[in-house]
């Protein structure tokens, strides 16, 4: 069951933030969201999440950075991450393969369902 699992959402866009967090607080998860990676990497070592739903364009500092830095942290460096973005998987940035995804998801291609069911699996649910 996903009840009490942990998921930080770091998403620049509020409305897209909303869906993800709505939809998933609804499942029983225990939701948190940062608008921007700087942000998001102190979410992340606060909340301490279960699970990391990754943007990649933000503005700042981007998503992979942001997973290249929580990656070289103890408490960050076995966090389960699904990269949820716009950008192609051949747009992606190169180094993102050896940062341990889980999945890569291209919201344009997934409704918030098919993004819930693929969050479960993941999750053991």
């Amino acid at each position: 069951m996903s009840a009490g699992l942990k998921i930080a959402i770091i998403e620049d866009d509020p409305a897209i933030a909303h869906i993800y967090r709505f939809k998933l607080e609804h499942e029983g998860y225990v939701v948190r969201v940062a608008h921007n990676a700087k942000d998001g990497l102190q979410l992340v070592q606060a909340f301490i999440p279960d699970l990391l739903l990754l943007d990649l364009r933000m503005p700042g500092m981007g998503g992979d950075e942001m997973l290249e830095r929580l990656r070289s942290t103890e408490w960050g460096s076995n966090i389960r991450v699904i990269i949820l973005t716009n950008i192609s998987k051949d747009e992606a940035p190169a180094g993102l393969r050896l940062l341990n995804v889980d999945r890569y998801i291209v919201k344009a291609h997934h409704t918030p369902n098919q993004v819930l069911q693929i969050i479960n699996d993941v999750m053991g649910n």
